[in-house]
């Protein structure tokens, strides 16, 4: 009997941790589609969504909820958040060569799912990962999600080698279930240890460190015995009856061509809203006031000079929390201090009395150290509006940064002689030749025959 309460009594707390976790997911995504990170393309979410649910009504979980999302991100990156949400950035899309291959990036994430290895990982840390994807998401900065403990572009990877195997067992047997070939599984492998290689060498020449992708595969999957034997085997499962392959010929690459390249062109920006272009942030401020930005500072005043907010920054002390370096800087006595935790930024704010005068201050760390004084002639009616000032400051989200020339992923059929050094002469994006070379599945060296359809940036 004891046994059996102690069963029951863990399937609770089990049970609870779920629930926490899916709550979080949820309250994540809205954030999400609330800020505007949603791929601005309804054909092509409603084909990810397709594709994306016929994997999900096979698999161990048919009474699972599920909800796919096209991310309007560069990054590339597919993640499985607590609750059945399952992202992939658009910037993974175009390194794909099928829908097949698509299915394989999906039918992995959902095996992660129904495999539970969220709350197998711990509650808190799911709760710490879903809050550093989102602030990544949101802000596109790495520094706000290093301090949920996320290292820059890594999310792929994270739950380890046994736990990501396993996700790649049961996508390829959710693959199989719907009709699609499990061995393009290993093709996506084979695209994100490519983009390994890649940023591997660009790591090398620029002395900066780089991110890894999928788990903790060393080697290539071609090379990978215990991977090639768990999807070859999902291969080979019994069905009651043969099951056709969903893929329609040529759908995949209509949803591939004209998708955006590189930084996003949704851009989007609030009015009475002030943006630091080179530091990244912006905070919303009344009609009517006045921003002027200068060398030492960042200065906000009513149209009647009555009020104003003065933002200066100094280099951060990690070491040193927000609300003690507002301590040591203030003059006066402190009052009515609150802690600040908006967009994955951590601060403080406090009201400072001196010679019967009154100041509003916060500190707010985002990759510096930002200080934010506000004064006013009667503050006992405009400390309310400092205080908003100060609370509407955040990272400026990707879709508000003022974006170039707008590029786009398109179709090409290679001419007589044509190499990918003399296509990449005419494309003006960095490291073009590898781009290329990557886009199409010959990193880092081949070569495309001529009639070949290859995939371009113009």
């Amino acid at each position: 009997m004891r046994l059996a309460c102690l069963f029951f009594s863990s399937l609770l707390v089990l049970q609870a941790s779920l629930a926490t976790a899916a709550n979080k997911g949820e309250e994540a995504h809205q954030k999400i589609v609330e800020a505007g990170q949603v791929y601005d393309d309804p054909e092509l979410q409603a084909y990810v969504n397709r594709v994306g649910q016929a994997l999900a009504a096979n698999a161990d979980d048919p009474g699972q909820k599920f909800t796919f999302t096209v991310l309007d991100s560069e990054v590339i990156n597919a993640f499985a958040a607590p609750g059945g949400y399952i992202y992939i950035s658009r910037g993974l899309l175009p390194f794909l060569d099928s829908e097949e291959e698509l299915a394989g990036v999906l039918g992995h994430e959902i095996g992660h799912v129904t495999a539970s290895h969220h709350s197998r990982r711990g509650r808190a840390d799911i709760t710490n990962k879903v809050v550093a994807v989102t602030a990544y998401i949101l802000t596109g900065s790495a520094d706000v999600a290093d301090a949920s403990t996320m290292y820059g572009t890594e999310l792929i990877s994270g739950y380890g080698r046994d736990m990501e195997l396993e996700a790649d067992r049961l996508g390829a047997e959710y693959m199989h279930r719907t009709g699609y070939d499990p061995q393009a599984l290993l093709q996506v492998i084979g695209v994100l240890k490519d983009q390994e290689q890649f940023q591997r060498a660009q790591a090398k020449a620029t002395g900066k460190p780089a991110g890894t992708y999928h788990g903790l595969y060393a080697s290539h999957p071609r090379n990978d015995k215990r991977l090639q034997t768990v999807i070859g085997a999902a291969g080979e499962l019994e069905l009651d009856e043969y099951v056709e392959s969903p893929e329609q010929p040529g759908e995949f690459r209509s949803h591939i061509n004209g998708l955006v390249w590189g930084k996003s062109v949704q851009g989007q920006r609030e009015e009475n809203r002030y943006y630091h272009s080179k530091l990244a942030f912006t905070f919303e401020h009344p009609e009517g006031w006045t921003v002027e930005s200068g060398s030492r500072a960042v200065v906000a005043t009513a149209p009647d000079g009555s009020a104003s907010l003065t933002i200066t920054l100094r280099r951060r002390d990690n070491n040193a929390s927000p609300e003690s370096v507002l301590r040591a800087s203030a003059r006066g006595d402190l009052e009515s201090g609150q802690e600040l935790d908006q967009a994955g930024l951590k601060g403080y704010t406090a009201i400072a009395r001196s010679a019967g005068a009154s100041k509003r201050l916060a500190v707010i760390d985002y990759n510096y150290t930002y200080l934010l004084e506000g004064q006013a002639t009667n503050s006992a009616t405009d400390d309310a509006v400092l205080l908003q000032i100060i609370q509407s400051f955040r990272p400026t989200h990707p879709k508000e940064r003022q974006a170039g020339t707008p590029r786009y992923v398109q179709y090409l059929q290679v001419p007589r002689g044509a190499t990918f050094a003399s296509i990449a002469a005419s494309i003006r994006i960095p490291n073009a030749e590898s781009q290329l070379r990557l886009l199409n599945g010959m990193y880092p060296r081949g070569e495309p025959r001529t009639g070949d359809w290859i995939k371009v940036i113009r």
